[in-house]
């Protein structure tokens, strides 16, 4: 008899049952996107649908969307609908760049994010946890109330900063969170104007005000390259070799200019810690609610860190602790939507005779949201189980049925970067505390450049009594 306890539904949008009208697709796709997609997006392969007259294909069959992303990706380029909204933001960064300015930033910046490199950022993941986690210390005896979404939003800024540019990141704001937010929440989202394909130039209304946001980025990201070009330039042999000095060395005809430079430093402080930050706060809230799953976690912790594992090892030696935080990923995927366009007409047949045709020009979309909760593919797929993540039943999991980090070409360069710095980061908050959810919390999870929560996640946090 199996005494598992019942698993841990957290909160998601139901899906439609009716087709929304034209104006709620509008209304809901600016207010939050997650709420637009209906049951045929959780139940079937996938759908070929249609607005204002532009046609539009949901994929979530493994095999189509392996065929997409990475079979023939070079047919695909990105959807002109999210480059509206992100481009403004990041321009010529890695997330945005397209063709040879792409090509060209991969390359340049790959041999910072391979498995080998990213290891060696283990100690500095470990040292700032730690040094972050001592915020907690000193509340009272018993426990206070925190918003995990600002904080893990800190936490990560802090790893990253440290890790990729060596604490030099030139910024007089303690609460670059909340510029984080404002930014997000100004600039990451769609405006009706992007609905209608309306050139860049055309004002986006609901982006009003963002733009200040954005400029106060920017001049954080002009000031840090220009202290660091002053110290290469006076102090040479004191320079830190890290991804700041990386890029900066890299500017030149062969390579890229000041300006994708800018864009690229931009794109890793602002959405490159912006994933990692949401994916722990969805963890811990999840785990709050799951006392079993915390158990395991807590025990595997403690036996890890009491025999003196290196923090290098701790992302093979925790699996019940990188098991959570997958399975939030998969719940919460930082990136919710993949979005392409067809340049030529494509055609794809699964194992069992089906043929899609897709023609020149109409959008693909390719959604974690809804593939990582299709009924298809996953056991109760919207219940917290971390089990479906560990070493024995990993195995079961299609790759192209679970993308947090995307796939082909332009996967996620820092997969292992996040990976390495989740599990370091929950191994040392939760040695010695615990995060609960404050009675009569009700959290919502909202899309704008990521899956965010919509007013925060308050958790009372205690110290452990074992520690």
């Amino acid at each position: 008899m199996d005494m598992r306890p019942e698993p841990f539904v957290p909160p998601a949008p139901e899906p439609r049952t009716v087709p929304p009208s034209r104006l709620e697709v509008i209304r809901t796709v600016m207010r939050n996107p997650l709420e637009l997609w209906g049951k045929p997006s959780y139940t079937l392969p996938w759908i070929e649908t249609k607005f204002l007259k532009e046609r539009t294909l949901i994929v979530n069959d493994p095999g189509l969307i392996r065929h997409i992303l990475v079979d023939n990706s070079a047919n695909y380029e990105m959807s002109e609908i999210r480059q509206l909204i992100l481009r403004p933001i990041l321009r010529d960064g890695l997330l945005t760049a397209e063709g040879p300015v792409w090509k060209r930033s991969r390359k340049a910046m790959a041999p910072v994010f391979t498995p080998r490199h990213s290891r060696g950022f283990a100690g500095q993941m470990l040292a700032k946890s730690e040094e972050y986690v001592e915020k907690y210390a000193a509340d009272h005896p018993s426990g206070a109330v925190h918003d995990i979404s600002v904080d893990m939003t800190e936490l990560a800024f802090a790893i990253l900063s440290e890790t990729l540019f060596s604490g030099e990141i030139v910024t007089e704001s303690e609460k670059f969170s909340d510029d984080v937010d404002s930014l997000l929440h100004r600039m990451g989202r769609v405006d009706p104007m992007d609905l209608l394909r309306a050139p860049p130039w055309v004002p986006r209304v609901t982006r009003i005000g963002g733009q200040r946001v954005l400029d106060k980025f920017r001049k954080v990201v002009a000031d840090t390259m220009i202290q660091r070009q002053k110290r290469i330039r006076e102090t040479p042999d004191t320079v830190p070799q890290d991804f700041l000095t990386l890029l900066l060395q890299l500017e030149g005809p062969d390579g890229l200019t000041m300006a994708e430079i800018e864009d690229n430093i931009l794109t890793f402080i602002g959405a490159g810690h912006e994933t990692t930050a949401r994916a722990l706060a969805w963890t811990l809230y999840c785990v709050g609610q799951s006392p079993h799953v915390r158990d395991a976690m807590e025990t595997e912790i403690d036996q890890v860190l009491s025999e003196g594992a290196e923090p290098v090892d701790w992302l093979e030696r925790m699996p019940w602790v990188r098991a959570a935080f997958e399975e939030a990923l998969r719940l919460y995927p930082p990136a919710p939507s993949i979005n392409r366009a067809a340049i030529r007409g494509d055609r794809w047949t699964s194992p069992t005779g089906e043929t899609v045709t897709i023609d020149a020009g109409v959008t693909v979309l390719v959604m974690p949201w809804t593939l990582h909760r299709h009924e298809l593919y996953w056991e109760k797929p919207r219940a917290f189980m971390p089990e479906r993540f560990l070493p024995e039943n990993r195995g079961n999991i299609n790759r192209f049925q679970y993308l947090p980090f995307g796939a082909g070409p332009r996967t996620c360069i820092g997969a292992v970067f996040a990976m390495q710095e989740a599990v370091i980061a929950l191994a040392v908050l939760m040695k010695s505390y615990r995060f609960d959810v404050v009675p009569g919390t009700k959290v919502w999870p909202v899309q704008k450049l990521t899956t965010q929560p919509q007013d925060g996640i308050p958790m009372k946090v205690t110290r452990r009594r074992s520690t």
